[in-house]
């Protein structure tokens, strides 16, 4: 008797294990650096036993992945507890109550602790809805080898970046060289890198506190012609129209481009010798302006959120705090290169030894220019994308004109927006 029982009991064990197992749902992009990720997911489990953290893996680009969290949030998705927020998501994600307010799990003890702008850009009507993982800005790495071999120094501005790729260009006459690589697929990377020329020109995107589009003002059409003309007619090339970050680096590190705009994980990518053929031999610098401007970086970065839906709370702010947590940053910082939102670990001599760009690009990161947080930030950036897309990828494009019927558009949706928060 006693020998079956415990037969049956061996047959049934897994049974008993697998229901004693608590499940939690994260729901992430698709990462450069997967090995880390796993790394980090098989520590917190190891730390929480009967634990299990189930990954899924959406795609690499924050559209695409922006329709695929909003899609399970809209269905109120149980199953999904934590998710990657890009920085303008919050906003949304709070309004249509779809994310968790964190308040109670993170004050603002904690989120002092934090940069400034990263945690602004998680509050919205003054509740807090992630926390910040990375910090993102835009910056401009360029082949160091290449200036100094032609006596040049890195660039203060636009007009001076062109006549420097092309004097390099005329001279080195290696086929497949470009002068820049950037983001121009249309994708909401292409407003991040537009927005840097229209800011740094002295424009934007729209007036938050009128609520009306600026797209159609001279400052903001210039710089938008400019990049038709000068960055995609004379010194890239029409492939670079459909090149997200992934693809524009890797342009950049097979040595194929002078210039490249992207985020601070450029820099781990571009100097490791296993994936670039110009390992040490690249700078970063900020990016340039135009003449009477200010040079100016888009904010960017990804924050951990917590679903409304989730029926773990406790459990999914627990990962959250793991996984945002000093030793975590840091992590991130040294295997991936990507700067770290905690204000102590750009002290970290850990963190500095392998990244000694941040100590200059420290500045960029706290005067990075966030994208106004806006509940109807999603189709706002449909309408510039269309806009900027249409009007840099076509040599004789009408830019007057589709100015005028973006910033129409966009001020139907900004209508709605004032409506909404009217007294």
């Amino acid at each position: 008797m006693f020998r079956a029982i415990l037969f049956i009991f061996i047959l049934l064990l897994p049974h008993i294990c697998l229901a004693a197992e608590t499940r939690l749902r994260f729901v992430t992009w698709r990462a450069d650096h997967p090995e880390l990720w796993d790394r980090a997911i098989a520590d917190f489990e190891s730390q929480n036993p009967g634990i299990k953290v189930v990954r899924e893996v959406g795609p690499h680009s924050s559209t695409e992945f922006h329709d695929l969290v909003t899609q399970k949030l809209k269905n109120n998705d149980p199953e999904m507890d934590v998710f990657f927020m890009d920085v303008i998501w919050p906003a949304e994600f709070a309004a249509a109550g779809w994310a968790l307010p964190l308040d109670r799990y993170f004050p603002p003890a904690q989120q002092a602790k934090f940069l400034h702008a990263p945690i602004v850009a998680n509050i919205y009507q003054g509740r807090i809805y992630g926390v910040p993982v990375f910090l993102d800005a835009g910056m401009l790495y360029y082949r160091k080898d290449l200036l100094e071999k032609y006596g040049l120094s890195p660039p203060r501005n636009w007009l001076e970046l062109v006549r420097q790729a092309k004097y390099i260009l005329s001279r080195e006459k290696e086929p497949g060289l470009v002068g820049f690589s950037g983001q121009f697929k249309q994708y909401e990377g292409l407003v991040c890198n537009m927005m840097e020329y229209i800011l740094s020109n002295g424009g934007s995107i729209w007036d938050e506190k009128k609520l009306k589009s600026t797209l159609h003002l001279p400052s903001a059409k210039e710089a938008v012609r400019f990049v038709r003309d000068r960055i995609i007619g004379e010194i890239s090339h029409r492939g670079s129209l459909a090149y997200q970050e992934p693809e524009s680096l890797a342009l950049f590190t097979q040595g194929k481009a002078i210039f490249h705009r992207n985020w601070p994980y450029a820099w781990e990518m571009s100097n490791d010798p296993k994936k670039s053929k110009i390992a040490s031999r690249v700078g970063v610098v900020p990016l340039p302006e135009f003449p009477g401007g200010k040079s100016a970086a888009t904010l960017g970065g990804w924050q951990l959120g917590i679903s409304s839906f989730s029926r773990k709370p406790e459990l999914a702010w627990k990962f959250v705090a793991f996984m945002t947590g000093a030793e975590m940053q840091k992590r991130i910082a040294v295997f991936a290169g990507r700067a770290p939102t905690r204000k102590d670990l750009f002290r970290d001599p850990d963190v500095l030894r392998k990244n000694p760009q941040f100590q200059s690009q420290f500045e960029t990161f706290i005067r990075a220019v966030p994208r106004p947080p806006t509940p109807v930030y999603a189709p706002l950036s449909n309408i510039m994308q269309r806009y900027f897309s249409s009007a840099i990828a076509v040599p004789n494009s009408d830019i007057d004109e589709l100015a005028r019927l973006a910033s129409r558009d966009m001020n139907r949706v900004l209508d709605l927006l004032r409506e909404r928060i009217a007294p």
